[in-house]
């Protein structure tokens, strides 16, 4: 079983202790004024362009991105769909700081960028960005379950403005994704091949490739490609989780130019994510060249690896493509720099565009063919040790197709590009390759013993079509024959389990006889409202936390407690201490022979630590009955009159125990 901890813990998911602890948060928040009503000055109003859903560090997170025309505080503001009426959000709603800064010039504006944690399990949410009377138009999605077998999309190279006819390419670009999530409706991420746009820094390509709903509806997770490099719209459009952008994994070495760059990983489910700036190929261009990728990828793999069962890479220049982008130069460097690292690391598949034409390649092991009787489209492949699948996507928006090339007699193994000796029109590294210059996608199922990998069409020779329609490229797709949504190709990854005999079981929920807790009901934020002023001497906010749930049926009737600590209270760089929080616990509903833990007072009565320490909310002695119990207590905020105005919020972390 692999566990790993989250940024955030789900209010309503239900807690199990067999032995040890386990935590769970509450926000609390506070609004402190003068006691004194006085007039606001109304905030400069910005209009919101540009807004798109990005993936999170881990299921319970996505990222919000968007542009912004004036510079002002924003936020996100986030709550469960069912409890948004009529587009107004509750006042339970959970706000977001964004960060971000000003754009180069050619984009005009500001950029801002958000995370959103804390999410939960099978829910639907909805979203804008701004700030309080300036909103976006509200958006939404939907998490699914946070464990087990899910599908994600790839993308490869949209490119839009490529075709030099920006709206034929944007029809075409949203004509995929609704064919893709139409067929796919229940996909859980959307993965970029990169190249999003023709030029950089055009913003009017941007706009036609953010334009589709989906990309506020589903998260999507970017890669650099080298289209994308020259510039910083990239960085600006396109926020990502834990990236390292520090100068080797930039192409010049310098992310403070006119460039994007770095790398980043994240985890889903059971899939660690690893996507590379593959621009930074040389150190001859100023940066670290492919030797720093090694260094990052090792580096994440030993960190992360252990916490999931899938390794996939992204990057956008294939190594192992079928068209002319397979000769170039930088492509055989790197697939003389990358792929032993890649089989000794134990990376299971790498996804790429670039080359505007699809390939599946054999299970390659050290720049070789791991078994040389794998046969051309093979439909299942069994790798052993250091076997990796390499895969690369076609148009995903029609703009621009290459032509399958032929092998040449450059070499059949390592950098070289010599003929497959069972298909001799094919690379050698090549299982599949297709090109019909019709747009399409691959789908790829993330299950438990396997990884299944599909090319499926999603356009026809029909418009839209641009490089087709504009007499770029000419079709050869038979639409009757190979219609939309028809199977390119289809291979499926079993994996490797040694010499040995894995043994594998699927644990359900527990049954009844165990200890559980839960904060009853949605966990909302703990609004004390606005501070009363005593006499000047200090400020006071009174309140209740939300009531816990204890449930225990275990046989051995073995103790329990909850306890909890709230950290400081802040505003930007205003602070002031938990320690001035205090409580009154109380038995809400009896049973589970809960009892409650003594009062703590604000440390602003004799100096105490208040809920800056852990302090115990219930408890229940060893031989105590079966059953439910609530556990509540009465908040009491007392505030130093030196305090500055502000809106504070601090965090309640509630922690479990049992034996």
């Amino acid at each position: 079983m692999i566990s790993r901890p989250s940024s955030s813990a789900s209010g309503s998911a239900r807690r199990r202790v067999a032995t040890g602890a386990a935590a769970a948060f509450l926000g609390l928040t506070v609004a402190l004024g003068s006691g004194l009503a006085s007039p606001v000055q109304a905030a400069e109003t910005s209009t919101f362009t540009g807004i798109i859903l990005g993936v999170g560090a881990n299921e319970s997170q996505r990222t919000v991105t968007w542009y912004s025309s004036a510079d002002t505080a924003q936020k996100v503001q986030l709550a469960p769909t069912a409890q948004v009426d009529k587009g107004e959000f509750p006042a339970s709603a959970i706000t977001f700081d964004a960060l971000g800064g000003e754009n180069i010039a050619t984009s005009g504006g500001y950029n801002r960028h958000a995370t959103l944690t804390g999410l939960r399990e099978h829910t639907a949410y909805s979203y804008r960005v701004g700030s309080e009377g300036n909103w976006s138009s509200a958006y939404s999605f939907k998490t699914q379950d946070f464990k087990g077998d899910y599908d994600f999309l790839f993308f490869g190279d949209p490119q839009i403005g490529s075709s030099g006819n920006t709206g034929k390419d944007q029809a075409g670009w949203q004509d995929t994704l609704d064919v893709a999530l139409g067929a796919n409706p229940d996909s859980e991420l959307l993965v970029s091949g990169g190249d999003h746009v023709e030029t950089a820094n055009t913003e009017s390509q941007w706009n036609a490739f953010l334009a589709p709903d989906q990309l506020r509806q589903y998260p999507w997770a970017a890669t650099i490609g080298n289209h994308d490099v020259g510039g910083k719209a990239y960085e600006q459009h396109l926020y990502t989780p834990n990236t390292d952008r520090s100068a080797p994994l930039y192409s010049n070495g310098q992310p403070g130019s006119n460039t994007s760059g770095g790398n980043y990983w994240y985890i889903y489910k059971d899939v660690l994510f690893i996507d590379i700036n593959s621009n930074s190929y040389a150190t001859s261009q100023g940066g670290g060249g492919d030797a720093a990728h090694i260094g990052y990828v090792t580096d994440v793999i030993n960190k992360h690896g252990s916490e999931a069962k899938w390794k996939v890479l992204v990057f956008h220049h294939a190594m192992y493509s079928p068209a002319s982008h397979a000769k170039d130069s930088d492509a055989k460097v790197r697939r003389g720099d990358l792929p032993a690292a890649f089989s000794k690391l134990g990376v299971d598949l790498v996804l790429a565009g670039h080359d505007h034409a699809y390939s599946r390649s054999y299970l390659l092991k050290n720049s070789e063919k791991q078994n040389k009787d794998e046969q051309p489209g093979a439909a299942d492949v069994y790798p052993g040790p250091g076997g990796v699948l390499y895969v690369t996507a076609n148009s995903a928006s029609g703009s621009k197709y290459y032509g399958i090339t032929k092998p040449d007699t450059s070499g059949t193994s390592g950098a070289g590009n010599g003929a497959d000796p069972l298909n001799p029109g094919n690379y050698w590294y090549n299982s599949v390759q297709n090109q019909e210059n019709v747009r399409s996608y691959v789908k790829v199922k993330v299950r438990n013993d396997k990884l299944v990998v599909e090319n499926l069409r999603s356009g026809t020779c029909a418009a839209p079509n641009a490089a087709v329609e504009l007499g770029q490229s000419s079709c050869v797709n038979t639409p009757s024959g190979q219609p939309v949504g028809s199977v390119v190709d289809k291979v499926t990854v079993h994996p490797y389990h040694g010499d040995g005999q894995d043994i594998q079981v699927n644990v359900p929920n527990a049954a009844p006889g165990e200890f559980g807790w839960t904060i009853d009901g949605y966990n909302g934020l703990v609004d004390l409202g606005t501070a009363k002023d005593h006499d000047g001497d200090y400020f006071q906010a009174t309140g209740r936390i939300n009531p816990i749930l204890v449930s225990d049926s275990r046989r051995s009737l073995a103790p329990w407690s909850i306890s909890a600590a709230v950290g400081d209270f802040k505003d930007a760089d205003k602070v002031f201490s938990g320690a001035y929080l205090g409580w009154t616990p109380n038995v809400l509903q009896e049973g589970a022979g809960a009892k409650a833990s003594g009062e703590v007072a604000s440390g602003y009565d004799g100096g105490g630590a208040g809920l800056s320490v852990s302090r115990g909310l219930g408890w229940a002695d060893q031989g105590h009955p079966k059953g439910k119990a609530k556990l509540g207590a009465d908040l009491d905020l007392r505030i130093p009159s030196s305090v500055d105005k502000g809106a504070y919020r601090a965090t309640l972390t509630i922690t479990a125990l049992s034996s």
